[in-house]
Formats: C-alpha cells, structure tokens, sequence
C-alpha cells in the first residue's frame, strides 16, 4: 500500500493538473496573448434602424467619431436650433445627450459619414445630425429635428428616416402615426426627394 501511494498518487494528480491547465489555455482562466480576437465595441442600443443590410449591399466600415469633438461643433453652428443648443449647453456627460447611430455614405465619397443622435436622459430622440469623419474632426454636414426615428441607408445611397407622427386623437404617449422621409445628397447639400406619412 506505502509503494502504490508514492508511485501511483504523484502520477495521478500530475494527470489531472495538466488537465486543468490546458482545459483553460484559451478560456477565461489562464490568459494567452493573441487566442482571442480584441472585443468590439458595442453598438448604442440608441442607435435606431438596426436592420439587416440588403443583400448584394457593401457594408460602411464603422467609425469612431469623437462625440465630445461633434459637441462642440455643433454648439459653434449658429443654425443650431435653440432647444437642442440648451441641451447640448447642458450636457456635461456627452453620452446622455449624443449618441452614435450607423455610419453610411450617403455623400458616395468612399468616406464615411456618422448619424449622430440628439436626446434627453430619458434617451427620448428629438433630431438627428450627419457628421462628415475628415482627418481635421468631424464636421456636421445636415441635421434634422424628428421625433424618434429610425435612420437607414438605402441601396443607392439616400438616407431614409422614418420618425412617429401623433394623430389628432393619439394619447401623449402613443403616436399611431409615421412619416417616412428620403433625403439625397446633391453634391454640395441634403436634399428631401420624397416624404409619406401613414
């Protein structure tokens, strides 16, 4: 019994250590430099329009426009309207009042453009702005005041918002109502090229 515990038992729980070891290689326990690919940066629940992309579309690479820098110039745009000027004034935390939505190329120029959404801090979205990425910081390019939309790229390029609209008998609430708007860049601005309400 004394020889069967000094060869057998040694051997056993070197086995079983091992085991453990390599059962973690790449798991949570034992970290290894490059196993496991970096982890994305999560996309804001507020960013409205989360549909898939058509098929045959490319996808716009994601940016990572500065929402501190967008702050502030947007508070520098003497067409910015009042309400959301107070807002932005306001706001010492960026991320209750600015959130990211998609990034799109509505502008067809191989650069992208970030949705920048305006809200309280009860995440209630009241206009949304596009930002051009340049190496200089962002620029706003467009903006528009709208009530919860939902903000898409279309297959050719347009940058379709869809927002709620109250009928004259709709609760505070509960708007029964929506309106969907096409914008089209022309060159030098964004243009509506249509807008249905149903």
């Amino acid at each position: 019994m004394g020889l069967w515990r000094r060869t057998v038992l040694p051997a056993v729980a070197t086995v079983v250590a091992t085991a453990a070891l390599v059962a973690c290689g790449n798991g949570g326990g034992l970290r290894v430099e490059g196993a496991e690919p970096p982890p994305e940066t999560p996309s804001p629940t507020i960013a409205v329009g989360k549909g898939s992309p058509s098929p045959g579309v490319a996808r716009t690479p994601q940016v990572a426009v500065d929402l501190a820098e967008v702050r502030t110039q947007l508070l520098a745009d003497k067409h910015l309207s009042d309400y959301a000027r107070t807002v932005l004034a306001n706001c010492t935390v960026i991320s209750r009042c600015l959130s990211r939505g998609k990034t799109v190329d509505v502008m067809h120029s191989g650069t992208p453009q970030q949705i920048v959404l305006i809200h309280t801090l009860e995440k209630f979205v009241f206009g949304i702005f596009l930002i051009a990425v340049e190496p200089s910081g962002p620029r706003p390019i467009w903006s528009l005041d709208v009530e919860q939309p939902t903000v898409n790229a279309s297959p050719q390029g347009d940058l379709v918002v869809e927002s709620k609209i109250f009928a004259i008998d709709d609760p505070v609430c509960c708007p029964s109502g929506r309106r969907v708007e096409v914008y089209r860049w022309n060159g030098r601005q964004m243009i509506k090229v249509s807008s249905t309400d149903q």
